[in-house]
């Protein structure tokens, strides 16, 4: 059973010039009894840079890699849920869209596929530990925190972004519910196969064919999450042949099964996903536009 906590979560759009490197700029307020942590899952989603004041949390990707006792942490583009445990802390979230990644981190993002990182030690997160050594002031101010992250990434200069037309095309076609095969999204996009995959390893971190199996999937997902009155027979995505695929991706997205994850409290994400759906209109960040995914 987990402890009582109390989570308060308050969303923003990044500034116009940013909107479309960013998914949302989020801050989230833990407050756990005193000396006790609650655990959660954070289901697969775009890479986020995450600052934290107060309790450090403790952070666990697939295959085991264990993050602790940072207060600057980094999860790659994800295709597998991140078990975390916090206590009572303040968090501000930045939700990197595949452009923003290619933008401000450069790196192929296929090297940082599900994994979880400490921002402080790793070079090629460098470029923001300025922001993670002066976000927080000696008392919470979320009008200037905020402000503080819009000017690190507006003061950082330009760079061009080689294939910003494919990256973006090819995040499009994604959101369409109604494209459901590679060959579609190729034809979408243009250009030849390979030249799509490796704008999707480059960009996205992930093959075209699981990138759009973790679509369908997080369609599922959120239909669910944000309306446990449907079950899951009510929830999965039309793409899905049957009940039993829907498993097998829910087994190997998850790690367990819909009965299983269904049974579990979930004291943060529950929070952050119903704030998110009112203030973006999409639960999880990889329904967002990849012009942005909050329009305010």
């Amino acid at each position: 059973m987990q402890p009582e906590c109390h989570v308060q979560v308050q969303f923003h759009a990044p500034p116009a010039e940013l909107r479309r490197y960013f998914t949302t700029f989020y801050l989230v307020e833990l407050t756990v009894a005193a000396g006790c942590r609650v655990t959660d899952h954070l289901h697969p989603e775009w890479a986020n840079l995450r600052f934290v004041s107060g309790d450090l949390p403790d952070a666990e990707a697939h295959g085991g890699t264990v993050l602790s006792h940072t207060n600057f942490c980094v999860t790659g583009p994800s295709s597998h849920t991140v078990r975390v445990e916090q206590g009572s802390a303040r968090m501000w979230g930045i939700g990197l869209l595949p452009l923003g990644w290619a933008r401000f981190v450069g790196v192929p993002a296929v090297q940082y596929a599900d994994s979880v990182i400490d921002g402080n030690t790793h070079p090629a997160f460098s470029a923001f530990t300025p922001l993670a050594a002066t976000l927080f002031g000696a008392e919470p101010d979320p009008a200037a925190e905020l402000a503080r992250i819009s000017d690190h990434f507006l003061a950082r200069p330009a760079r061009e972004v080689p294939d910003e037309a494919r990256i973006l095309a090819i995040h499009g076609a994604l959101i369409d519910p109604d494209l459901a095969t590679v060959s579609q999204l190729v034809e979408r996009t243009g250009g030849s196969l390979r030249t799509i995959e490796r704008a999707c390893a480059r960009a996205f971190g992930f093959s075209p064919k699981l990138l759009l199996r973790r679509q369908r999937f997080m369609r599922s997902l959120a239909q669910y999450l944000l309306d446990p009155s449907l079950k899951w027979i009510g929830a999965i995505d039309g793409h899905y042949h049957d009940q039993a695929q829907f498993v097998r991706d829910f087994k190997q997205f998850v790690g367990m099964s819909p009965r299983q994850y269904a049974a579990l409290d979930k004291p943060i994400i529950g929070a952050v996903m119903h704030a998110r759906a009112r203030f973006a209109g999409h639960a999880v960040q990889a329904l967002d536009r990849p012009e942005g995914g909050a329009a305010r």
